[in-house]
């Protein structure tokens, strides 16, 4: 073989040399330069790969042994072969990683990974002669690993570059070492009706042969036995024996014309489909068809420009036969892959992949392309990036994707911990951008915590969704802890919460939204005892319904009866009959339980002389009718007058979707109430929230609480 490489003196040495040093064989017995010289043969045989690609082949094992350098490879070979040999050593260090190579993310980061489309030819010569080298070998893990590796990854390369029998051979020989015992099995039934089936195609297509030349028409005919791997996979298919596959073999009825060129007139192609339709009718007056398996690609081809007519006919011995008929131009643009031949076999479409590799197959069966091929660079994937889990999981990502990214599409727990990443061995940050090849380790820390930044640091949708997602837990559950906190902090200080007067409270402090008020609490950013120490300013300033509010002695109190009554000098028996139009006493409706008209109520005469109005059944009323009952006056209302109330509607529920807006629209429909707050908190589900409205008397109120709790979700609603 070395002499029909037409090596220089230099480079034979080289291969000598080489063959002497490297003595060691590998986990099957074989020798590295034996290896090599077996996969050159595939390279110049069955490939049609020139000299660089050879050299290449020869050279690997002594760089893979430090024999040799890329830069003495530039040096004495030229940049041909050393571009070739740094692929193959590229895709040497990407299966150090332990891929899981039956992914289809492997196959395209190997593409991608090669650079030159040389290489990637040189790695399917090279488990075509490792695969027909391991028939013997002891070690049974390491053959099936590798066949595995055939059928899922080389064989479909194989098929993409149109090296069809190469790609039935990795199939073949894959089955044989995978499924040992079907293999044969089929093998040997093969071999079993060989001679029949011979014969059963000689007479099925001699009768058709006679009919098509006395029609006139210029054809030749193709038979071929399918492959033992295609029979193995009809049998599963079909879940049946053998004896049940009935298309064995497939009959190709190519008719010859003068019109041999890819593209041809209108007139020429009218010309060759009725030839087509003539053969089918000719074939079909011969032998019954199964209409259910006509195929007419003739009429309407394929979108990809593929043409022919598939039909099955039952032959003689009642047998079922495959038959394709399609004219010379056809078959050649199915052949050549202008067509896309993997597609016509059912792979799927992979957009610029198949239009690129359906080029690189072209120049492949064009010889004058092949000086092409030593300056074609791969371009693929420059938008997508590669990389690897510890474990050898493969994952794709937009270019430009950070260590984030990952440790969110690993698991949203991860992507909420993560603090950095180990790539190949070195420590990287989250903002660290992911190329290619990289195996990437994620670091946790359980304090670390989604920050707002990391929107702006991730690329995919799917990690900015999860930051979101994460950072909206985590407000609700830090504004959650706040509120307990505040609760906590009013109790030890014996200050009574009232949710009115917290709400005008967060609105002076200038917070818009209650959840943004705890949400400052929680990060630390609003002291609590702040937040206490204006709570009891707010309070005061409301006027509570202990006048001046000012904390004393009770020795130190002087009650003075000259403040017990307002100027209208009213008896306990007299009545304060509340009105607009009241002359001569100062009263106030409490803060503490917002009476309106219709509510039972009484009269509290304060330390300053005014009249607080409070409804008899006031959270404070007992505690003032036992401290204070000389100063309880009683109370009811006049006309109804066009006054407005201020009252509080507690309302709890589950958390649905458009609860809010359910019970707003309700209000917002009736023009003689006002909503003049909202305040809604939502936990594990639920909501509760409070309801601040203006309306005019209690039969309103009650028609309204109605209306709320007919809301879907509603579970109670309650005046507070």
């Amino acid at each position: 073989m070395l002499d029909r490489l037409a090596l220089t003196t230099e480079e034979r040495a080289m291969v000598e040399s080489a063959r002497a040093q490297l003595t060691g064989r590998d986990i099957f017995g074989l020798l590295p330069i034996d290896k090599s010289l077996a996969t050159a043969q595939v390279v110049v045989d069955e490939i049609g790969l020139g000299h660089d690609s050879v050299l290449a082949v020869l050279l690997r094992p002594m760089l893979e042994e430090q024999l040799v350098t890329l830069e003495q490879v530039e040096h004495d070979h030229g940049p041909s072969v050393a571009r070739i040999l740094h692929g193959l050593e590229r895709i040497q260090r990407l299966y150090s990683k332990n891929p899981v190579v039956e992914s289809e993310n492997f196959r395209n980061l190997l593409l991608s990974f090669a650079e030159d489309m040389r290489v990637i030819l040189i790695m399917i010569a090279d488990r075509v002669s490792l695969m027909r080298q391991i028939r013997n070998v002891v070690d049974d893990e390491a053959r099936r690993r590798v066949s595995e590796e055939a059928a899922w990854l080389y064989a479909p390369l194989a098929h993409k570059l149109g090296l069809y029998q190469l790609k039935s051979e990795l199939e073949d020989l894959s089955m044989k070492y995978l499924e040992h015992d079907a293999y044969y099995h089929i093998r040997e039934k093969l071999n079993a009706t060989k001679q029949s089936r011979d014969a059963y195609i000689a007479s099925f297509i001699g009768p058709i042969e006679q009919k098509l030349k006395a029609a006139g028409l210029h054809f030749h005919i193709k038979g071929r036995t399918k492959s033992i791997h295609s029979i193995w996979q009809k049998m599963k298919k079909q879940k049946c024996p053998f004896e049940g596959v009935y298309d064995l073999f497939a009959i190709r009825i190519i008719l010859e014309s003068d019109d041999t060129q890819e593209s041809v007139d209108a007139k020429a192609h009218s010309r060759e489909v009725m030839q087509c339709w003539q053969a089918y009718s000719i074939v079909t007056d011969m032998y019954q068809p199964n209409p259910k398996r006509l195929r007419d690609w003739l009429s309407v081809p394929k979108s990809n420009g593929y043409e022919s007519l598939h039909i099955t006919v039952l032959g003689p011995e009642q047998k079922w036969v495959e038959i394709q008929i399609r004219s010379e131009r056809m078959d050649e643009i199915a052949e050549r892959g202008v067509a896309a031949h993997w597609r016509y076999k059912g792979v799927k479409s992979e957009g610029s992949l198949d239009e690129w590799l359906n080029g690189i197959r072209s120049m492949l069966e064009n010889s004058s392309g092949m000086e092409a091929m030593d300056q074609f660079k791969m371009e693929l994937y420059e938008d997508e990036v590669f990389v690897f889990t510890p474990k050898g999981d493969l994952y794709k990502f937009p270019k430009g994707a950070t260590v984030l990214d990952f440790a969110y599409h690993i698991h949203s727990k991860i992507g909420n911990q993560c603090v950095g990443a180990r790539i190949n061995n070195k420590v990287v940050t989250i903002r660290h951008e992911l190329q290619s090849g990289d195996q990437v380790e994620i670091m946790t820390q359980t304090n670390q915590k989604p920050k707002q930044e990391w929107v702006n640091i991730v690329k995919t949708s799917r990690a900015k969704s999860k930051i979101r997602l994460a950072l909206r837990e985590t407000q609700q559950a830090e504004g959650l802890f706040a509120k307990e906190s505040l609760e906590r902090k009013f109790k030890n200080r014996k200050i009574e919460m009232e949710e009115p007067v917290l709400m005008h409270l967060m609105k002076r402090l200038g917070f818009k939204e209650a959840s943004e008020f705890y949400r400052q609490i929680a990060t630390g950013h609003l002291d609590l005892n702040y937040v206490a120490d204006k709570y009891i300013e707010e309070k005061q300033r409301e006027s509570a319904i202990t006048g001046d509010n000012v904390a004393r002695s009770a020795a130190d109190f002087q009650f003075d009866s000259t403040l017990n009554a307002p100027s209208s000098t009213l008896n306990q028996n007299d009545v304060l009959v509340i009105d607009q139009n009241l002359k001569g006493i100062d009263f106030q409706l409490s803060k503490c339980c917002h009476p309106i008209y219709g509510d039972p109520v009484f009269g509290f005469v304060t330390a300053g002389g005014g009249i607080k109005i409070h409804r008899t059944d006031c959270p404070n009323a007992p505690e003032l009718r036992k401290r204070f009952g000389y100063r309880i006056v009683k109370a009811k209302w006049s006309g109804k007058g066009a006054s407005m109330y201020s009252i509080t509607l507690r309302v709890v529920g589950n958390d649905d979707i458009g609860i809010v807006n359910n019970l707003t629209s309700i209000i917002s429909k009736d023009e003689r109430l006002v909503l003049r707050s909202i305040n809604i908190d939502s936990h594990d589900g639920l909501f509760s929230g409070n309801l601040v409205v203006m309306l005019d008397d209690t039969s309103h109120m009650e028609s309204l609480m109605k209306k709320l709790r007919t809301v879907k979700g509603v579970k109670q609603v309650e005046r507070i």
